[in-house]
This record gives C-alpha cells, structure tokens and sequence, in this order.
C-alpha cells in the first residue's frame, strides 16, 4: 500500500492526480476462508483489521450485502465519548476512544477526528444527581470527566440559553477529550489497512444462509455462491437477529429506527458537541458548518431507513428552546438507521450455540463510538475463541444469569 503523505500529495497534484492506487481491492470470492466477518461496518472492519495486526490472521473475508460503510457507519451523528456509568461500559468505551486519538497516524488516513470536548446536560435535579454520580464513578474508572456549572455549560456553548421557561440547564457532565469524527473516513481507512494486509472485501455479497455441521459453523451461502470458513464472525448491528436465525438461534434484541437530519450550513457558532437528555436531543456543529442534530429511538420496531416527520418535529422543537438561534434554520437532508437495542442497553460479544459463530451486536444508538474497541475486542474473542477482558462481560450468558449491565440511563440519548 502507498502511502499518503503530504509529498505524495503535491506529486500526484503536479501528475493530474493519475497515479492514486485504489484505496481496496474488490476481489471474487474465494471457496474458503480461516474466519468470515459479515458486515462491512466499521465494526466488522476493525474486527478484520485488528484479527490481522494483533493476531495475524489475515485469510479474512469481509462480506457486505451492500456498499461499505452504507448501514449505520454511514448513517450515525459521529459522536464519541466514554463517560458510561457502569465498569464493564467505561472500560470498552475509553478503550475506543483512546484508540480514536491515534487511528489516523495508526492508519495513515485522516479519519478527522476532533477531540471537541461533550457535554451532556442536566436539566433536571434527577440528572444533577445521576450526573454527579457518573462523575464520581469514571474518576474511580480512570475516565476524564467531571461535573460543571451552568455558567461553565454558558461559557463552553455561548449560544445555549440557559434559562429555559422548561428546562433550565443546572449544568452538565463534562468530557473534554469526547468529540466526533469523519464516519465514512473511519470505515475506509479500515478497510483501506485490511486490503493491504490481504484480506479480501466483498461487497453486493449478501448472505442468504449459513451452513453448519456437527453442531459447528462450515460456510455461509450468499448471492455471489456459497463461502467456506473456519470461523463466522457476525456484525451487522439491525440485522443480526435476521442472521441469528439463519444460524439457528435467538438474538435478546429488537431493531428500531433512528433519525437525524443536518441543517444548511452556517458560519461556526459551537464548538462542543451538546447533548440534553430531558428534552431528548443533541447537536454538533460539522466541518462543512452543518448543525448535526438527533435524538432518540422511534416507538416502533421497523427495518426503515427513512426518517418520519413527526418524530423530527418533536426533536427540533425541543432544541429550539435549548437553541433558539437554530429555530429559523432549513434542514438540508434528513435520514435513518437501523439500530439493535438490547434489554439493558449494553451489547452483546459474544459466542453463540453454533460452534466457531461469534457476535457482536446490540450497540444500539451509541455504536460510532465503539467501533475500534470492539473491534479489538471482537478480534480477540474469533482469535482465541474465548473472551478477553474487554469482552467478557457483554456475552449472551448474562441474560439467562440476570447479569445485566444496565446503561439505560448513559444510553438514554445514548450517542
């Protein structure tokens, strides 16, 4: 693989930009493979990348019913903190976002990661309370939090108004290495590593079976022909209860749909990146100068990816009384993604009842964030066939244990 650097830039300039490789490979499908990961999303991607560069398991292929990175990657708010209540949720959490602060130089492509800072607010004496109590808990997790004022909350995001006839902000959970990154740039340069260490990404390959014998997974059947493998790794986030039970059991999850729109781009005015959970909202401010809004889970189980009117308005117009400058903004674009919620809010990684089947799912609204920690962790579990530490508590065991790990009230926006 080339590298890119800012010489090889001013080169290909001066050649007409001709000489670029491409970026990966879009091979055929081989009979047979050591592991296959399906779903090519920055989860299934940095599974890949990091079975290659921590285990060396490179006979890898990524199958993807779609284009990469064209599910959630490529559908979610972009942003990244790891300000969890629970152990097990901080410790994979900051595992991903400390992995963040480098994957551009790790990868040698700008995924544009931008360490703004999160603040989520708290408007009511309920969340001072819980927040307060979160800030206490990630300090005992060696999590950077900490709880601040409304006039630090005032200070930090001068265009919130913090007398709201509601909601008042009483002030926020403070993160300041959170932030947000470029989504598709995380899923390309993932995928750009995996090609250059020879593994093969296979996209339009939709999996339309699994095949097992003795009680263990052999292949998967799709529509570019039937795949052998040693090991099936599956990640693709709203449709893994649809692949659990093409393998032959039952996922604890349900898949709903989640919104966001972006609004037309405007001047910089926010820096952070602003989440309310009362009011059950949040925004960004995006490179191109975009407010990138969002908010909570539709009331339905559903496989859509369009967004619903309604359920925008109701965003919207919480925001605007937390943000009045935006109440005159148009939106730009509006869209959805299919996000698998589980009982507690937390994921599963996991091994299933088919032998050398694995799975990582149920991320629900907060998977961006995730992805290079459970990949990490993923790689590990398909590697070993046993989970490491990061991973060991989210298997499937602990809903028939009553071993939850609940997140709701961190995954309440849960971005």
């Amino acid at each position: 693989m080339r590298r890119y650097s800012a010489w090889a830039l001013w080169r290909e300039g001066l050649r007409g930009h001709a000489g670029w490789d491409r970026a990966w490979t879009s091979p055929l499908p081989k009979p047979r493979y050591e592991v296959v990961v399906v779903g090519a999303g920055g989860h299934g991607l940095a599974t890949a990348y990091y079975l290659g560069k921590n285990f060396g398991i490179t006979d890898v292929a990524v199958v993807e019913k779609g284009w990469l990175g064209g599910g959630n990657t490529g559908r979610n708010t972009t942003i990244i903190r790891s300000n969890y209540l629970q152990d097990p949720s901080a410790a994979i959490y900051e595992k991903s976002r400390s992995l963040y602060e480098t994957l551009s130089q790790e990868l040698n492509y700008n995924i544009m990661f931008s360490p703004r800072g999160v603040m989520m607010l708290a408007q009511t004496e309920h969340e001072v309370r819980g927040y307060r109590r979160t800030a206490e808990a990630n300090a005992l997790q060696g999590v950077q939090t900490e709880f601040i004022g409304p006039e630090r909350v005032k200070e930090l995001c001068p265009i919130i108004h913090i007398e709201g006839p509601r909601y008042p902000v009483l002030g926020a959970l403070w993160q300041p290495r959170g932030g947000t990154a470029r989504h598709d740039a995380v899923a390309w340069g993932y995928a750009r590593a995996c090609s250059d260490m020879g593994m093969d990404i296979i996209e339009q390959c939709e999996v339309t079976g699994i095949d097992s014998a003795g009680g263990a997974v052999t292949g998967v059947r799709t529509t570019r022909g039937a795949i052998g493998c040693n090991k099936l790794a599956i990640v693709v986030a709203g449709h893994s209860s649809v692949l659990a039970e093409m393998a032959g059991f039952r996922l604890p999850i349900e898949s709903l749909p989640l919104q966001a729109l972006v609004s037309e781009p405007i001047k910089p005015c926010m820096d952070v990146v602003v989440m309310a959970n009362t009011v059950h909202g949040y925004m960004s401010q995006s490179d191109k100068g975009e407010m990138v809004i969002g908010g909570g889970t539709d009331g339905y189980n559903a496989y859509t990816q369009r967004g619903s009117f309604h359920h925008i308005e109701e965003t919207v117009r919480a925001l605007c009384e937390t943000f009045p400058i935006i109440s005159r903004l148009r939106m730009l674009r509006q869209w959805g993604g299919i996000v698998d919620m589980t009982g507690d809010r937390s994921p599963i990684i996991s091994r299933t009842p088919l032998g050398n089947c694995f799975v990582n799912c149920g991320w629900g609204t907060g998977g961006f964030k995730a992805i290079p920690g459970s990949g990490w962790a993923m790689a590990e579990l398909v590697a070993k066939g046993a989970p490491g530490p990061l991973a060991a508590p989210f298997g499937l065991e602990r809903f028939r244990e009553g071993r939850f790990i609940d997140e709701s009230v961190a995954a309440g926006v849960a971005h």
